[in-house]
C-alpha cells in the first residue's frame, strides 16, 4: 500500500444502504466484537473480521466519533504539494465495512472485569470481545507556544501532522526563500518516524528546484540520537544529511517556540548536558509534537505503565484480559507505528481472535514487521522495510536492489499507488502489504 487494477473510488448507492448506523443509540447495547477506533488499524480490522470465515455470528460494531476518515501517510504527499487535502480524506460513512454497526460515541474508559466500554455521551456498550484501536494523541500542548505559532500563517511555523495545520507546510515551503530552516522530531514515541524528515527532504528538493537552495541553512533537529532507528537506512541517511548540508542536531528535543522573536528553544538531552537549554533563531519551522497515548487509554485498567493497551507482542493479546486485543498505534507493539505495521498486524490479530472464540491455542505471530517509504527528494524515495530489533525485512531487494538505495519506482509507489489501494483494498480488508492481495500465512516465521 505492481500496477493495480483499481476500482473506482465513488461508492454506489447500494453499498451505501448495506451498511448499518446508528442513529438512535440506546443507553445500553451489546455486540459480539467492538472495535474501538475508526482509523485504519480500527476499519481494517472489522473489514477482514467481517470477511472471514470462522466468526459465526457477524456482529461487529465501531465506536468513534469522528466525521472524516484521514490516509495519514499522504500528509507528507500533501505538505511537499504532491497532494490535495482532499485526496487524502473521505467521510468515515464512506470506510465503514458493509453491515459493521458505526457509534459516533466518544469512548471514556473500559471497564474490562464487566466487559463495557463506557462512553462519554452516557452510552454502556458491552462486547465479548473488543478491539483496541484508537491511535494515539498527537500533542501539540505538549511544546509552549507552538499552538499559537500554528495559528499565525505570518510565523512560517507549521506541521504535517494534522489535517488542520498541513497545507500550511506547503505555502510556507513555497514562501520561503533565505534564512534558517529547521526541521524537528521529538524524542519519544511517534507515528511514522521517518516523516519528520521525510518533509525535510522534500523541502529541500523544492528549494534546490527554485535556485534558493544555497540561501537556506538546513538543520534537522531530533530528540534521538541518530537518523533513524534501523542502523541500515539510518546510516545511508546521515550520509546523505552530510552530503547535503544538512546540520544535525541529535538528541535536541524541542521545548518552546517564540514565533515573535522567531526563536526555536531546545533541551539537550545528551550525557553529561544536563539538560542544558539551546536556543535557534528560525526563519522556517516545520515542528513534529510529541505524541503520547489517549490519557482515557493510559488511565484505564487496560493499560501498562507507559500508558500503551498491555498486549502481548507477538499475538496482540491482552496480557490479562484475554477477550481483549490491541493493534496500530495504540498498543503496546514495541515497533514502529505505521500503516504498514497494520497490513502485517490485522491477520494476526484475527487468527488470534477466532482461536480465542473457538477456545484453541493461539498459533499466530507477529514479527514486529512495519515499513516506513522515505521521501529522500522528488522522484526519489528510500523503501525501510525492517521487523523486531531493527532487522531489515524487504519486499523488493531481489527486483531493484538495495533498498537503502533511494529509487524512483519507489517514489512513483508512495505517491500515485499507495493512496489508490488504500481506498480501495486496504481498509476493505483486501491488501496486505508485503503479501499484497495474498493473505499471509501467519504462523509461519
Amino acid at each position: 500500500m505492481a500496477a493495480v487494477a483499481v476500482r473506482p473510488l465513488a461508492r454506489t448507492p447500494a453499498r451505501l444502504l448495506a451498511r448499518t448506523y446508528a442513529t438512535s443509540i440506546p443507553a445500553k447495547t451489546h455486540h459480539r466484537v467492538v472495535v474501538v477506533g475508526g482509523g485504519t488499524a480500527g476499519v481494517t480490522a472489522a473489514a477482514q473480521l467481517q470477511r472471514s470465515q470462522g466468526l459465526e455470528k457477524e456482529d461487529i460494531a465501531i465506536l468513534d466519533p469522528a466525521h472524516i476518515h484521514h490516509y495519514q501517510p499522504g500528509w507528507t504527499l500533501v505538505g511537499s504539494g504532491l497532494k490535495s487535502l482532499s485526496d487524502v480524506q473521505r467521510p468515515l460513512t464512506h470506510v465503514i465495512p458493509d453491515g459493521v454497526k458505526h457509534y459516533s460515541l466518544r469512548v471514556s474508559t473500559f471497564d474490562p472485569e464487566n466487559n463495557v466500554v463506557k462512553t462519554s455521551e452516557g452510552v454502556d456498550v458491552s462486547y465479548d470481545y473488543l478491539v483496541v484501536a484508537p491511535g494515539l494523541e498527537t500533542n501539540f500542548s505538549g511544546v509552549a507556544g507552538l499552538q499559537e505559532a500554528l495559528q499565525d500563517p505570518a510565523s512560517q511555523v507549521s506541521s504535517i501532522y494534522s489535517e488542520k495545520t498541513v497545507e500550511q507546510v506547503w505555502r510556507n515551503i513555497q514562501a520561503f526563500k533565505k534564512g534558517p530552516a529547521i526541521f524537528t522530531q521529538p524524542a519519544g514515541i511517534i507515528k511514522c518516524a521517518g516523516a519528520p524528515q521525510k518533509i525535510m527532504w522534500m523541502a529541500l528538493s523544492q528549494w534546490q528546484r527554485e535556485g534558493v537552495r544555497p540561501n537556506i541553512d538546513i538543520t534537522f533537529a531530533t530528540g534521538m540520537p541518530t537518523m533513524f532507528a534501523v542502523p541500515k537506512y539510518s546510516q545511508v541517511l546521515d550520509a546523505l544529511r552530510k552530503e547535503r548540508n544538512v546540520e544535525g542536531l541529535f538528541q535536541h528535543n524541542l521545548v518552546a517556540v517564540d514565533a515573535k522573536k522567531k526563536v526555536a528553544t531546545f533541551k539537550n538531552l545528551a550525557e553529561g548536558a544536563q539538560g542544558a537549554s539551546v536556543q535557534r533563531e528560525f526563519g522556517f519551522l516545520h515542528v513534529v509534537p510529541p505524541q503520547k497515548s489517549w490519557d482515557w487509554v493510559a488511565k484505564s485498567k487496560i493499560a501498562d505503565a507507559a500508558g500503551w493497551v498491555d498486549v502481548n507482542k507477538s499475538t496482540t493479546q491482552h496480557n490479562k484480559y484475554k477477550n481483549i486485543f490491541s493493534i496500530g498505534d495504540a498498543s503496546s507493539l514495541p515497533n514502529s507505528k505505521t500503516a504498514a505495521a497494520i497490513t502485517a498486524q490485522v491477520p494476526v490479530m484475527i487468527d488470534n481472535l477466532l482461536a480465542t472464540i473457538a477456545g484453541k491455542e493461539l498459533k499466530a505471530a507477529y514479527d514486529g514487521y512495519a515499513s516506513c517509504p522515505l521521501l529522500t527528494g522528488h522522484n526519489e524515495l528510500m523503501l525501510c522495510e525492517f521487523k523486531y530489533g531493527g532487522v531489515p525485512k524487504e519486499t523488493f531487494a531481489g527486483i531493484f536492489g538495495d533498498q537503502a538505495a533511494p529509487n524512483a519506482a519507489y517514489y512513483y509507489l508512495k505517491k500515485d499507488i499507495f493512496p489508490t489501494v488504500y481506498w480501495n483494498y486496504f481498509v476493505q480488508g483486501q491488501w496486505y502489504g508485503p503479501n499484497h492481495f495474498v493473505r499471509p500465512n501467519t504462523t509461519s516465521s
